[in-house]
């Protein structure tokens, strides 16, 4: 699996997060991490890293 899979998943991974807490007022990471937890934020940064890489390789032109 590739750098560019591993970001897409991630990225699933952190908008399905955020689509249960719009639709269901339910977070998925702090129901399994805890809120507020250390492993918590350790997921947000990781989806919040995956996110800059993938716009930085959109707007390079090799994001496809």
């Amino acid at each position: 699996m590739g750098t560019k899979q591993i970001v897409g998943w991630i990225l699933v991974i952190g908008a399905l997060n955020w689509g249960l807490v719009g639709l269901l007022g339910w977070n998925l990471v702090e129901t399994i991490f805890g809120v507020g937890g250390m492993l918590t934020k350790i997921v947000y940064i990781i989806v919040g890293v995956a996110g800059v890489y993938k716009a930085y390789m959109m707007l390079a032109g090799s994001g496809k």
